[in-house]
């Protein structure tokens, strides 16, 4: 009984028997966790909480991240469809990118106004002000546009003006049909909510206006109505959960926001109405894009929602539904960046833009008293009610072409200078630019100052505008319309202004509009708009088909110019959308939850959601890494995101500290592949991962998921592999070395070609100091501790972060190993050896019946240690060999712990043991039989003296399969330096007589023999094992396969069963063949390759893409020498990424990635053979060489002249060392 961690269950482990007769072993072994979530055991022992260490901040808020649906915008679009979905009973979150707004923060001077408005100049990719400032001013070219930033949009700092929409617009040919189905209810349903109301009073400026305006060519527009509070209508009984607001007092400050809460704005009914129904308001939350919910990422959520809304490069909230509603610019903005990570998207996006015919004018100068300044509080006493400004507009003017002229009342807060000079032109010319330097002065002196107004004009333009998207500065751009009334809006201006005998003022830009239409118009498909009548976002399958749960709701939607103020048509639009949008979610939800019974009624909230304080305990920077993948160049622009949720845990050794895991957010540029950038739409990191199989090893995992604009997406995943080899000497190139693999996801398009690559990246010094400069977070200082802390456990410490204890519970499954019979066979020189067979089934007999049996293959194993036969596997070669009909032998030589010799070398292999073997086969067998044989290691070098040794004839041989050995045996230069010192003799005189060395830590050891295994235990090796037989085996070796690549039940199966002792004297032999690269005999000569002429025979040399001990120029070099004497024949060479040395036979994937080439060679070889033996012409086969034949590499993951100057530079330390020692004693 094995306790994994103090106090929790014990788990049984029983030791399955070894039978040499049955061969009865396990096909799969099953672990045994326990149910206490807190322990994850299974015959494992933790070591001290190391990775538990509990931090003062937790991560994120207790708020849910996932909605039935997410609005973009809280403007006349968005309010109405938060407002009609929270109604239904659904889960609805708003996100508004400004900050919420009270009555007493509106600017009431022109300082604080001044603190409310950001510019930005596109042209000159220039802007000034908070990014979430009230009054956002874009100017590009000859155009200004005007937009509203804060929960409410344009509701709050618009005049009010609610104008059914004209008939002329309805006419156009681009407005939906179907919109007039149910115009006139939606109509209706939006003048309710916002509680429009007749203006109560001609104020001054009306009059005057009416004065003016007495001509044929315009009629007053009897239809206006205001959404302003004049507290002389009754409220309807709609709104009796709306919040209160009070009466208008005619102070005429309505343009930058109503400072005395008499403002109906969308925030006071739409939205106050759905926070009663339950909706979620997160305002400072900008949104940069949506993406759709990759199937098979996010599994820690609790559901599976279909869209991701990102707030930035790493967080994000997920829904169902999200709707769009960011005005004109931030819509179109937001599409536009989400086509670029791979949302396919109409090619009419950005088109159809049009400022709805609007400019604007200021009108100064006058000495008729106009009312259409603002009132400050103090001047409220001495004015009566009727004789004040009035609110901003209050009359409409609308001319026989077409345009509506309407004059407004500037607020207090505007500062006039602007309009006088700074963004305008004078008429008449004169001595105009100097009107508002005399007027200023006017009123500083208390003499009485002149009058002036604003005028507003709208009209139809060709709405040909169009909104661009520049990829460079992640910007968008955008050209007006054309208004070709502009001219004679400019003469009816200059008309009033005659009259008045003032100053006229007009914008120096062709466009100047606060009124922003289209760019996403709807359309009966995707070739003439962007979404359908029912703010359904078109894709690109076919003409109508739709993206399911994404919509635009906001003025966006409107395909033409109104020619009125369209906040009235923009909420009706929006009351038509979110109709159709309800009866969507009620379908989508059908047969599941009742959406009465979804969540509960409570009340929802408004609040500051800003991510970058949400995030205080989050760590956050930037990583560049540079490097080629395939030799493509490639670079990654990171942003990292430490301390977040992660979806992929450590089932076994549980997940790393919360700081060293995160999300990964950015792109990369790799332009070979795709033309834009591939974007990080789900990314993740864990920079301290280990795996159970390598709790020495640590791994910098990253994961990353890529969007491209076209449509692809793509994985890029990697790590960055930490050994402790040499005390950390390589750890810097492994820290900032991501060996990476991209792929490309596969679609239902079976004809496009899967992109399937491998690379490497590097992170240089300067990136890595960019990289600590960027760092934001409060915690940055504990997460550069907690990294090095882990740095210094893997290089320095080595304390491995789990412990193997051994096998867990077993049951034996129903499909036993195969029986097989063990022959003694007694060699010429008197030695008794083994060799297991592997008949073919009588049941299976019948496959090969009507052809040629299959020959018989035999097996050769490497120094001590079993490839074939693995009882613990279900896909070993034997039973693999057996599926294919092949007798199977296993040659078990002096060499093998159970026939083990004292003295041998592995000229006695070759010339006894391999002949004997397959005599012994042919007896029993056809004489005319032919032997397959696949060698691994030493094995293979056997097989090859003995047959250029003259023991074994060609002819004898079909085929001879060999992994990572040939007649050349080049090491990695770790092992070729530990064969260059004397090591190998110093440990045959510490052995003695008894070389052989007993590994299993139960058996009786001389005190030699502890000895040797006490060296062996501190020798440096690239893995590190946490088995004490493991240790010792890869100490006297180096390491043969890696950890990660065998199951764990394999790897306890060989160290306790298998590998139970070590035959050591053939290592001198061994030695010499390593240091000359080739086979030799035992004392050294070259006596095997001056006979290639006996090498006439096909061949596979099969080396391991990860090189361990033996190096692909093992298997190039035999490659080419069978190339070149035996050309005639075939000869094949195969490197298999990812696999070390004996994992290429033992590995869990080995029955996918490698057993293939084996079996493929031999039913190649055998097919020759059948042609051959029929009289046909034998064919000549050059090879399939995956590699170039010119390529030579320096194998390892360590640079070879770096690890031989280290290793002369310790020994030579440790050889003055010895020397001053006895120096020390003399003194």
């Amino acid at each position: 009984m094995v306790n994994a961690v103090p106090g929790a269950p014990a788990v049984n482990i029983i030791t399955p028997p070894y039978d040499e007769e049955i061969g009865l072993y396990l096909r799969t072994m099953k672990m045994c966790f326990n149910s206490d979530l807190n322990y994850n055991h299974c015959s494992f022992r933790f070591l001290p909480p190391f990775n538990y260490i509990k931090t003062a901040c937790s991560f994120g808020e207790e708020d849910e991240d996932d909605y039935d649906a997410i609005v973009v915008g809280s403007g006349y679009g968005g309010s109405v469809a938060a407002y009609r979905m929270s109604m239904a009973g659904i889960k609805v979150c708003l996100l508004e990118k400004g900050r919420k707004w009270e009555a007493q923060d509106f600017p009431t001077d022109s300082l604080r106004l001044l603190s409310s408005v950001r510019f930005e100049n596109k042209s000159l990719k220039f802007g000034l002000g908070p990014k979430d400032a009230l009054l956002q001013i874009h100017t590009e070219h000859d155009s200004l546009a005007a937009t509203v930033c804060g929960l409410g949009g344009g509701s709050l700092v618009n005049a009010g003006v609610m104008l059914p929409t004209p008939v002329r617009a309805k006419r156009n040919p681009k407005w939906p049909k179907e919109w007039e189905s149910n115009w006139k209810s939606c109509e209706a349903s939006a003048s309710s909510m916002l509680n429009i109301q007749n203006v109560p009073v001609k104020f001054p400026n009306a009059k005057t206006m009416e004065k003016l305006m007495v001509d044929d060519e315009f009629k007053e527009t009897t239809s206006l109505k205001l959404s302003i509070n004049f507290d002389v209508e009754e409220q309807g009984t709609h709104l009796k959960t709306a919040k209160e607001t009070e009466s208008c007092i005619a102070c005429g400050n309505c343009l930058s926001g109503c400072p005395y809460n008499a403002k109906n704005s969308t925030d006071k009914n739409y939205l106050f109405s759905a926070v009663e129904a339950g909706c979620s308001i997160k305002t400072d939350c900008e949104v940069k894009y949506v993406v759709k919910n990759p199937n098979d990422t996010n599994t820690h959520k609790k559901r599976a929602c279909r869209w991701l809304v990102y707030l930035n490069e790493t967080d994000y909230l997920q829904s169902d539904f999200v709707i769009l509603s960011a005005g004109v610019f931030g819509t179109t903005d937001l599409l536009f960046r989400s086509q670029t990570r791979g949302l396919e998207l109409s090619s009419r996006l950005g088109e159809g833009f049009s400022c709805n015919g609007n400019n604007v004018a200021y009108l100064a100068g006058c000495t008729t008293p106009l009312g259409a300044y603002g009132l400050h509080k103090e001047q409220f006493s001495k004015i009566p009610f009727q004789e004040r400004p009035g609110p901003a507009i209050s009359k409409s003017y609308t001319s026989s072409l077409g345009f509506t002229i309407q004059s407004a009342v500037l607020p207090t807060a505007y500062p006039y200078l602007i309009f006088k000079g700074v963004s305008t032109y004078g008429w008449p010319t004169g001595f105009w630019f100097l009107h508002g330097v005399i007027d200023k002065l006017k009123h500083s002196f208390g003499i009485k100052s002149t009058q002036a107004m604003a005028l507003n004009v709208m009209g139809y333009d060709e709405s040909d505008g169009k909104i661009t998207f520049d990829k460079i500065s992640d910007k968008i751009n955008f050209s007006p319309p054309i208004d070709p009334l502009l001219p004679r809006k400019i003469i009816s201006f200059q008309k009033l202004t005659k009259k008045l005998r003032g100053i006229l003022f007009m914008s120096r830009y062709r466009s100047t509009s606060v009124h922003l239409l289209g760019g996403c118009n709807a359309s009966s498909d995707h070739f003439n708009g962007v979404c359908n009548s029912n703010g359904q976002v078109f894709d690109s399958q076919s003409p109508s088909s739709v993206h399911s749960g994404l919509y635009v709701c906001d003025a966006s939607l409107i395909p033409c110019s109104i020619g009125v103020n369209p906040s009235l048509t923009i909420a009706t639009a929006s009351e038509h959308v979110s109709r159709h949008l309800i009866q969507d979610i009620i379908n989508t939800y059908v047969g599941k939850d009742s959406i009465d019974e979804r969540d509960d009624k409570s009340c929802g909230s408004i609040r500051s959601w800003k991510v970058e304080e949400k995030s205080r305990c989050d760590v956050r920077f930037t990583e560049v890494m540079k490097g080629h993948i395939n030799g493509m160049p490639c670079v990654a622009y990171l942003k990292l995101k430490m301390n977040a949720k992660t979806r992929k845990g450590n089932l076994v050794f549980g997940k790393s500290h919360p700081l060293m895991r995160g999300i990964v957010g950015g792109y990369l540029n790799f332009n070979s592949i795709e033309k834009d950038r591939l974007y990080v739409i789900d990314g993740e990191v864990d920079l301290c991962e280990v795996e159970i199989r390598t709790p020495y090893t640590q791994f910098m995992h990253y994961r990353l998921l890529l969007a491209a604009s076209s449509g692809s997406r793509y994985v890029l995943e990697g790590k960055k592999v930490m050994n402790p080899f040499l005390l950390g000497l390589y750890g810097w190139k492994e820290s900032t070395t991501l060996e990476v693999t991209f792929k490309k996801v596969k679609n239902n398009n079976p004809s496009e070609e899967m992109v399937d690559l491998k690379g490497v990246l590097h992170v240089s010094m300067i990136a890595l100091v960019r990289s600590l400069i960027s760092m934001e977070g409060n915690n940055k200082m504990k997460f550069v501790l907690l990294l090095l802390q882990s740095i210094f456990r893997t290089y320095v410490m080595q304390k491995p972060r789990g412990s193997f204890m051994g096998f867990p519970h077993v049951e034996l499954m129903d499909r036993p190993y195969p029986s097989s019979t063990l022959h003694e066979i007694r060699t010429e020189d008197g030695f008794v050896i083994g060799c297991r067979q592997w008949k073919i089934k009588m049941d299976d007999s019948w496959r090969f019946e009507r052809e040629k049996n299959p020959y018989p293959v035999l097996l050769l194993n490497g120094h001590s240690t079993e490839s074939f036969c693995l009882p613990t596997e279900s896909n070993d070669l034997v039973r693999t060999l057996l599926d294919k009909g092949h007798e199977t032998w296993l040659l078990q030589t002096r060499l093998h712990p159970l026939h083990s010799s004292n003295s041998f070398t592995f000229e006695d292999i070759s010339r006894f043991d391999i002949p004997a073997a397959i005599d012994k086969i042919l007896k029993l067998n056809d004489k005319s039989t032919k032997i397959h044989v696949v060698a691994h290691c030493v094995g293979g070098l056997a097989i090859h003296m003995a047959i250029m040794g003259g023991h074994v004839s060609a002819t004898r041989i079909a085929s001879l399969s060999c992994t990572n050995s040939s007649m050349f045996f080049k090491l990695t230069p770790f092992s070729t330096f530990k064969m260059w010192l004397p090591l190998i003799p110093i440990t045959m005189m510490i052995l003695g007589k008894n070389t052989i060395l007993p590994i299993l830590k139960r058996t009786k050891e001389s005190m030699n023999h502890k000895l040797l295994k006490s060296i062996a235990r501190v020798i440096p090796r690239y893995e590190r094992c946490n088995c004490e037989e493991c240790e010792v085996f890869s100490g006297i070796f180096g390491n043969t396969f890696w950890h990660e690549n065998i199951t764990q039940t394999l790897h306890s199966w060989m160290n306790e069963k298998s590998n139970s002792s070590l035959p050591m004297s053939a290592f001198p032999h061994l030695r010499k063949i390593c240091n000359t690269g080739f086979i030799v005999d035992s004392k050294g000569n070259n006596s095997y390759l001056i006979h290639a002429e006996r090498m006439s025979l096909p061949t596979l040399y099969i080396s391991g893409g990860r090189t361990l001990l033996v190096t692909r120029e093992t298997s190039w070099l035999g490659n080419k020498y069978m190339k070149l004497h035996h050309p005639n024949l075939r000869h094949e060479r195969v490197v298999v990424d990812g696999f070390g040395h004996s994992d290429l036979l033992i590995g869990e994937e080995s029955c996918k990635e490698v057993f293939p080439h084996i079996l493929s060679h031999i039913g190649l070889a055998e097919k020759e053979e059948n042609l051959d033996d029929n009289g046909n012409d034998y064919k000549c086969f050059s090879g399939d060489d995956r590699f170039e034949d010119g390529e030579l590499v320096f194998e390892g993951w360590v640079s070879s002249s770096i690890t031989i100057w280290f290793l002369l530079f310790f020994v030579a330390l440790c050889s003055v060392t010895l020397y001053c020692l006895p120096l020390k004693f003399l003194f």
